[in-house]
């Protein structure tokens, strides 16, 4: 028997006034039961098991949120797409007038909720073992000796809603002539106390209207400087962004927020806030090993902890561990940062490039190259002091926690110990959209 109409619900829904849409959610819900449109992420209340799997991902807080409701009339996704805020809470003598107990009950699932369950489910695997899921082994916590985070300082829900920052640098880090053009752009904060660390994000407002009429909302970036600026001892940040020019499926279209901070010019102004994120930071203590795995604008996190060992190594009062960097473009053209990273010193940093596109050559991802080096990276998997990160597309991420399955493997080590251990240990990291 099913649970009474007039029985509440806690339904989860996510907050769009402080949602940066980084997709973070939607990527780690089990069940599909997360989606979303060009302006919101929603919950389905049909799917949803309150697994809370999303919640230690998010990096604003926006999907901690729980409304009691009564089930029939349960916010549908059409509702939830088309909100610029969360709706009051119904109060207890709105709640009466639906005959409905204020206190939310336990019950059997419904049909339609047992087959909405069942289609989300993974598919059996033939060979009787549990389908793969690569970001179940993602880290939500921090390494144990990463610096002291500061998030939304500047937002909707903070004392100020968003901070100007000046564009005092733009520069083009692909070669002129690849399909898409990546840019290194330099915001200074002035006067305005903005605290970064290497892996968090910022998101920036662009100015005007969207096509039903509202603000556009935030876009994401992650920070590509160390966190003493990407000039030393100036309140500034660097980001890398892409000019968006097509979808997924290459259809044309122009992204809103890509093009116009492309577009940018030294002196134009920008609406910040942030910043956000807590736990893909790197670790501070001495003589620890960083592996960083990365396509594209991925780069930028992978820049930032990059450029803080250097200047750490400069001054002589840091003794580092090894650092090796696994990074991915269609070719080198196209690969951002390409010619400063051949200037690193090779006793620095290990570095492994892979093109998928290069004419005459065959493709090359970064999981081959993991693969290729597994005699270096095995020890790692097993080292407290050692750190992966994980940086790009959606579609990198199965392939990289796959190859370093194998590496353990051929290692002799069990990976579901190892990669037990990764999470456990905030020594495995992913962050892919």
């Amino acid at each position: 028997m099913g649970m009474p109409e007039t029985a509440l619900i806690k339904q989860h829904l996510i907050d769009p006034e402080i949602c940066i849409r980084c997709g973070a959610c939607e990527a780690a819900c089990p069940i599909d039961a997360i989606t979303h449109d060009d302006r919101n992420y929603v919950v389905d209340a049909n799917i949803c098991e309150s697994c809370q799997a999303c919640v230690p991902v998010c990096p604003t807080g926006a999907i901690d949120n729980w409304h009691n409701v009564p089930r029939t009339l349960a916010y549908t996704l059409e509702q939830q797409f088309d909100w610029d805020q969360l709706p009051a809470l119904l109060t207890e003598a709105q709640l009466a007038e639906f005959g409905a107990s204020a206190t939310p009950v336990e019950a059997p699932l419904t049909q339609k909720e047992e087959a909405a369950q069942a289609a989300a489910a993974p598919a059996p695997d033939p060979s009787g073992e549990t389908p793969f899921d690569a970001g179940s082994y993602g880290a939500t916590l921090p390494p144990w000796s990463a610096a002291h985070a500061y998030t939304s300082l500047y937002g909707p829900r903070a004392a100020q809603k968003s901070v100007t920052a000046t564009v005092t640098g733009s520069l083009r880090v692909t070669q002129v002539g690849t399909e898409y053009d990546t840019h290194h752009i330099v915001l200074d904060f002035g006067a305005m106390p903005f605290p970064v660390l290497e892996g968090q994000s910022i998101a920036v407002l662009p100015p005007g209207l969207d096509a039903r009429g509202k603000p556009h909302v935030p876009r994401q970036y992650s920070i590509a400087s160390p966190r003493n600026g990407e000039r030393p001892g100036f309140n500034n940040v660097s980001l890398t962004i892409k000019r968006v020019l097509q979808d997924y499926d290459g259809k044309p279209v122009r992204g809103v927020a890509s093009n116009y901070m492309c577009d940018l010019k030294v002196g134009d102004k920008v609406q910040v806030i942030g910043p956000f994120g807590t736990s893909f930071l790197m670790p501070n203590h001495p003589k620890s090993h960083i592996v960083m795995i990365c396509t594209g604008t991925g780069s930028a996190p992978m820049r930032a902890m990059t450029e803080w060992r250097r200047r750490l190594r400069k001054s002589g009062k840091f003794e580092g561990g090894k650092l090796m960097l696994f990074f991915g473009a269609r070719t080198k053209e196209e690969l951002p940062y390409f010619g400063p990273l051949l200037s690193l010193p090779r006793d620095f940093i290990d570095i492994h490039f892979a093109f998928s596109r290069t004419p005459g050559a065959p493709r090359k991802y970064v999981q081959d190259l993991m693969r290729e080096r597994a005699a270096d990276l095995a020890p790692l998997l097993t080292d407290p002091n050692a750190y992966f990160y994980v940086c790009g597309l959606k579609s990198m991420e199965e392939g990289v926690v796959l190859a370093l399955r194998d590496v353990a493997a051929e290692a002799g080590l069990h990976w579901n110990d190892v990669g037990a251990a990764l999470k456990r240990e905030g020594r495995l990291h992913l962050e892919t959209y």
